[in-house]
């Protein structure tokens, strides 16, 4: 049953759409009139219902806007057959979208009809004659919306005749049971609580999101999975099922494991109505297969490595080959089969061998029909607007993160290099007890994430968002026993804030006074921060004497729940769906991937992997927060939001790369090509390691610069030696002060910067060799960046460089090599590491070093504006990817990169003023930065790394 406001929502929504039109601009006022016209149907919705919420709700469903999707198509014959002939007397699709207009804005409803229909036409023709076998990925973002764009594609499936749908959902029973109400709610139209009994379907039709639009039961799915926790395919209902494919389809919502897969696969061998002549395998024969891989990237692909389950222990039916093999021989077992994998780190899947093939199980998993790049939309909060990309360093296109970030420094305490104690420190053990100063209690800084969460639910009531889910995620090991205590001690921690502020409080440290400090000098100013930063001018500002009143309101409806195999808690949002739930989730594997906290508003997270999808996938603060992003808060590591920082920096390189290999026509094959060798995964490919592993890398199209210095000051001076034989060597600069015109005339002016054209490969190979980088660098290594270049130079391309000796700073004076320069100032990059630890790991980090202009210095007015049309149509193309309202005015590296001739690199040298890091050398500090032009024949070097280094740059697997 829908809420007044959703009634009221949805009522003006459709007048709206119906008046202006799709894609129309909608004004204020034209909303504000609408919503007045609809509340005059009752006026008793006046007083029940936030005015204001449901303009703000209005607006931001009519401003913003999805980019399209980017395709890579392989090589494998395919018939174009999806025209809107075949789309005649389609039902699943229409009710779907019907049920999604209610709650969606229509552009992004519109979208996710363009985008199934584009995947379901990479598909093939449920009805073509003869076996077909299509093999496909769809890439989105963490938590952005994957499951209603494969339910509107089961949809749609169904429609166009596919028979049999197989859904595999994660590999924990609350992920699919989360999976099953979703798919009941988009797809089937009922509660899906039937049991097979002797072969024959029983089924108590309790309607539900589709159902209650068109309830007809003549097209009401078979489904043989039910969303009860335990309601996979069992044995005995597998041999009991007796079904002959007819009109209506049959969906499986199944885990990734190995029972399970089992039970499907005895199902479809005894449906199977001919044998493989060569094998004497059973195959259903004309009955057309769509299998979903939900988390493609995760058990299904064939990696060989043990798995273990959250006690540490070996988990047989998790064999990740057995898992590959079984869903092998489901898709086998038809002769007509399509697989769509869904995924936000696609890079495992594109790691499969494209021609891995046994003769019982058919072909691996390799995505080689199609691979797409599904966009985000303008309002979905990704990687980007959390941890940044390009920070500000003098340009208008740095992107710093949002102000949503607080380190955690008291979880763990450290006596020496070779043993951490303390609440949960990294690499604890199962039955660690956490203890904070000796203490049976939580750290100060969960209890400040338990009141920023109080903080967060307070202010969504004020701002009228009643009756909604709120969430907060405390994934801080992952073992069961540990997380029983961290429950029992944040239960307590609930019951003394509530009791306190309830009943009074004495002394001199009140709850009251510190939840009035935190709300005053953390969320305002963070609030007016995200306005800013984001341009969302509908996010209210509300004084502490507004959300005071509601504290007491929020403590009377929080739950803590543990969420792992043992726990008997679930996550009952459907159960509280008129009301809302409020729930603190304290869990681990079981919250890291897949599973959707609803309303999550605070994330208390400290699981110390640095595997690039490990980190990414257990990120589900990323998604939607409507009206209430500035009041989520994520509490973490220094060193966690290090990495998190440089993934999702890795991300985007990679995501453009795609967009290169879509621009120049390319295939899943030759993608995957270039992934495997690029440096952006130099720390994450190495989770497929056992004891050493030999990687192939490539620098095309990629930039490289220094970030990571050492301290020790022999090491410097011996850097800033080299760069002045180098700069010796070079003789007259070409260009001192150099100018540039951009579009509309204007000019760009390097100031005492001084510029060499036409330098011999011979120099640079020379100084990379003579300069030394930092053990923890991790994409600028002299020695692979030199073997690179002379690897180049054998196929005749980077021949002839552009070398910069860049100035213009403010830090100080001074001459290299005889050039005056003005030294640069960056400044230590102390969200990772503060000046005292960076001093103690014998390190200086700083965040960038490149100022994204300088890449272009090199380029002619013609270039620059080619660069920048390609960066503005691949912003319009994915406008989640950044947090960007208007279109870039500058050219993004990746674009740039392409335009430069092969044969022509550039090394960038800056001189840095050493006081910045606290540094004691006579000299400046040297950074370099080399941009390599994009190449259609790129060499690869090869990088040796044993399993030991493996665990040094990734961490442990806790």
């Amino acid at each position: 049953m829908k809420s007044n406001f959703d009634t009221v929502l949805g009522m003006a929504q459709m007048l709206i759409q119906n008046s202006v039109g799709s894609g129309s601009s909608v004004t204020r006022n034209e909303i504000s009139g609408t919503v007045d016209r609809v509340m005059a149907i009752n006026p008793a919705w006046r007083s029940s219902i936030d005015y204001q919420q449901v303009i703000r709700e209005l607006e931001t469903r009519f401003t913003i806007w999805i980019g399209q999707p980017s395709i890579l198509a392989g090589e494998d014959v395919h018939v174009a057959w999806l025209s809107a002939d075949r789309k005649k007397g389609w039902r699943y699709w229409p009710r779907y979208r019907q049920h999604m207009e209610i709650a969606w804005s229509p552009i992004a409803t519109q979208a996710l009809d363009e985008t199934s229909d584009t995947i379901l036409g990479l598909l093939e023709d449920p009805v073509r004659a003869g076996p077909w076998d299509r093999r496909g990925l769809v890439v989105g973002h963490v938590q952005s919306g994957k499951t209603a764009n494969y339910t509107g594609l089961l949809c749609k499936a169904a429609d166009a005749g596919y028979k049999v749908l197989i859904v595999l959902a994660g590999t924990h029973n609350s992920l699919r049971s989360q999976t099953q109400m979703r798919l009941d709610e988009g797809f089937l139209g009922y509660e899906s609580a039937q049991t097979p009994s002797r072969g024959v379907l029983q089924q108590e039709f309790h309607p539900v999101g589709v159902g209650l639009i068109d309830s007809d039961p003549s097209i009401s799915p078979y489904c043989f999975t039910n969303r009860s926790t335990f309601g996979d395919i069992s044995r005995r209902v597998a041999g009991q099922l007796g079904f002959t494919p007819g009109e209506r389809p049959v969906l499986f919502v199944v885990k990734k494991n190995a029972s399970v897969l089992k039970n499907l696969l005895t199902w479809i061998r005894r449906a199977a109505d001919e044998k493989d002549p060569e094998t004497g395998r059973p195959i259903l024969r004309n009955v057309p297969l769509l299998m979903i891989d939900d988390e493609a990237d995760h058990a299904s692909v064939d990696t060989g490595l043990q798995e273990y389950d959250e006690d540490g222990e070996p988990d047989q039916d998790y064999d990740p080959k057995v898992i590959n093999g079984l869903i092998r021989r489901i898709l086998h077992s038809f002769n007509k089969s399509a697989l769509v994998g869904y995924t936000a780190t696609p890079f495992a899947n594109i790691f499969i061998h494209d021609k891995g093939r046994t003769l019982e199980e058919g072909e691996d998993l390799f995505p080689r029909s199609f691979i797409l790049n599904l966009p985000a939309p303008s309002n979905y909060s990704g990687p980007a607007r959390i941890f940044g990309l390009e920070p500000d360093v003098g340009t208008e296109n740095g992107s710093s993160p949002l102000s949503l970030v607080r380190h955690v420094t008291d979880h763990a305490i450290s006596d020496s290099a070779a043993e951490r104690i303390g609440w949960a420190p990294p690499g604890h053990k199962n039955g660690h007890r956490p203890l904070y100063d000796g203490r049976d209690e939580i750290p100060p800084s969960l209890r400040e994430a338990i009141m920023a969460f109080i903080l967060a639910c307070a202010g969504r009531r004020a701002r009228g968002q009643t009756g909604v889910h709120h969430s907060v995620l405390v994934h801080v090991t992952r073992f069961t026993s540990v997380q029983k205590a961290v429950k029992r001690q944040v239960e307590k921690e609930v019951q003394v804030i509530e009791r306190r502020l309830r009943h009074g409080e004495t002394g001199t440290s009140s709850f009251r006074e510190g939840f009035k400090k935190m709300w005053e000098e953390d969320f305002l100013p963070t609030t007016s921060g995200v306005i800013l930063e984001t341009g969302d001018n509908h996010l209210p500002v509300l004084s502490w004497e507004v959300v005071e009143p509601h504290l007491l309101d929020v403590l009377d409806d929080v739950r803590v729940r543990e969420i792992n195999g043992t726990a008997g808690d679930v996550l009952d949002y459907e159960n509280h769906r008129q009301t809302g739930l409020a729930v603190i989730a304290i869990g681990g594997d079981k919250l890291s991937r897949g599973l959707t906290l609803e309303g999550l508003s605070v994330s208390y997270f400290l699981r110390s992997s640095r595997m690039y999808d490990t980190l990414m996938q257990m990120g589900r603060w990323f998604g939607y927060r409507p009206g209430y992003l500035d009041l989520c808060r994520l509490f973490t590591t220094r060193e966690l939001d290090e990495w998190f920082q440089h993934i999702t920096e890795a991300n985007e390189e990679l995501r453009q790369e795609f967009d290169h290999m879509v621009a120049i026509g390319g295939t899943p094959r030759q993608y995957g090509l270039k992934v495997k060798s690029h440096p952006a995964l130099m720390v994450t490919s190495r989770v497929k390691m056992r004891h050493h592993a030999t990687l192939r890398l490539s620098f095309a199209g990629s930039l490289s610069e220094t970030v990571v210095f050492h301290r020790q000051p022999e090491v410097l001076t011996a850097n800033l030696a080299a760069t002045e034989r180098l700069l010796t060597s070079l003789g007259p600069a070409a260009e001192t002060d150099p100018a540039r015109t951009r579009p509309g005339g204007r000019q760009e002016r390097w100031k005492q910067t001084t510029l060499w054209n036409g330098v011999s490969p011979d120099r640079v190979i020379g100084f990379l060799g003579d300069y030394r980088t930092h053990e923890a660098a991790v994409k600028v290594n002299g020695e692979l960046l030199a073997r690179y270049i002379e690897a180049q130079n054998r196929v005749g391309e980077l021949t002839d460089w552009t070398v910069v000796l860049v100035s213009g700073g403010d830090g100080g004076k001074t001459t290299l090599a005889g050039f005056p320069v003005d030294l640069l100032e960056r400044s230590p990059n102390e969200r990772c590491h503060d000046m005292a630890s960076q001093k103690r790991l014998g390190r200086y980090m700083i965040r960038r070093l490149l100022a994204p202009r300088d890449e272009a210095i090199d380029l002619d007015q013609n270039t620059y504006e080619s660069a920048l049309a390609r960066t503005v149509a691949a912003w319009h193309a994915d406008p989640g990817r950044s947090r960007r309202r208007e279109a870039p005015d500058m050219p993004l590296g990746p674009f740039i990169r392409e335009m430069r001739p092969p044969q022509r690199g550039l090394l960038l040298l800056y001189p840095l003023a050493p006081a910045k890091g606290g540094l004691s050398i006579p000299g400046p500090l040297i950074g370099v930065g080399i941009s390599f032009p994009a190449s259609s024949s790129a060499s690869q070097v090869e990088y040796v790394v044993n399993n030991i280094y493996s665990e040094m740059e990734m961490g442990a697997t806790e």
